[in-house]
């Protein structure tokens, strides 16, 4: 027990740069707590305040006013970050439904021709092929093939309109 108390005497003096009376009176002040010491001897003065834009608030507040400020700050990061997190989710559902879009805007604008014997027979935009190939390919996919054998010709063109 003993050596345990020395030792956050020791830490506490090398951190805060104060002599071991003065480590020994904060340690036992905040009840052994290393950051409470701290924070009591930066109060007395004795400790600089961190350096280089670090945002400390030790002045007038005790442990417990401090330990609310960081719960408040935490549930504000947290807050940010889940903020942010919706954002980036927004912006990737957007991105797909902007590639989506594009991808039906190019479908409907360029179409698949059936030829049989370079006479045109039938035309239908590349969008309708692929919804039958999705939903009735044991019917479409034997058809093309069937066409093939029969003489027929496909071909895809773009309508630039």
């Amino acid at each position: 027990m003993e050596m345990e108390r020395l030792e956050k005497v020791e830490k506490l003096r090398e951190r805060a740069q104060v002599t071991y009376d003065e480590a020994r009176e904060a340690l036992e002040q905040a009840g052994g707590d290393l950051l409470d010491a701290l924070i009591l001897l930066e109060k007395q003065g004795k400790v600089p305040p961190p350096q280089g834009g670090g945002y400390h608030r030790s002045e007038g507040s005790t442990a417990a006013e401090q330990g609310a400020q960081n719960k408040e700050e935490g549930s504000q990061e947290q807050g940010k970050e889940d903020r942010q997190e919706t954002s980036n989710f927004k912006e990737t559902l957007e991105r797909f439904w902007n590639f989506l879009s594009g991808l039906i805007k190019k479908g409907n604008t360029t179409s698949f021709e059936i030829l049989k014997d370079k006479d045109h027979v039938a035309s239908f935009p590349v969008t309708v092929l692929v919804l039958l190939l999705l939903f009735a390919p044991w019917v479409t996919l034997p058809l093309i093939i069937i066409g093939l054998f029969l003489g027929f010709h496909y071909q895809f063109v773009r309508n630039d309109s």
